[in-house]
């Protein structure tokens, strides 16, 4: 590791940005999970309701770069046809 002060300053500013990182994909993946539960269980009040919360966290990530803004569009699209199919078959 080099000794001077900007790779040190670096090396702690992308420690920090990961850390940042990880908690927002975390906090998605685990909406996403439930998500998926409630789908099974075919509750579709509780699953709009987390939908809207995976939407505005979604959204959250692109704005802040956390996620590339297709990657939050192409998941918020898949989880709108689930829904979708959940209200069709119900």
């Amino acid at each position: 590791m080099r000794k001077n002060l900007s790779a040190l300053k670096a090396l702690r500013q992308s420690k920090k940005r990961y850390l940042y990182n990880k908690k927002i994909k975390q906090k998605i993946s685990y909406l996403e999970r439930k998500f998926k539960k409630t789908l099974l269980a075919k509750n579709v009040d509780e699953v709009k309701k987390i939908y809207l919360q995976l939407q505005k966290a979604l959204d959250k990530a692109s704005q802040k770069e956390v996620l590339k803004k297709n990657t939050a569009r192409r998941k918020k699209s898949r989880l709108a046809k689930k829904i979708n199919n959940l209200l069709k078959n119900k």
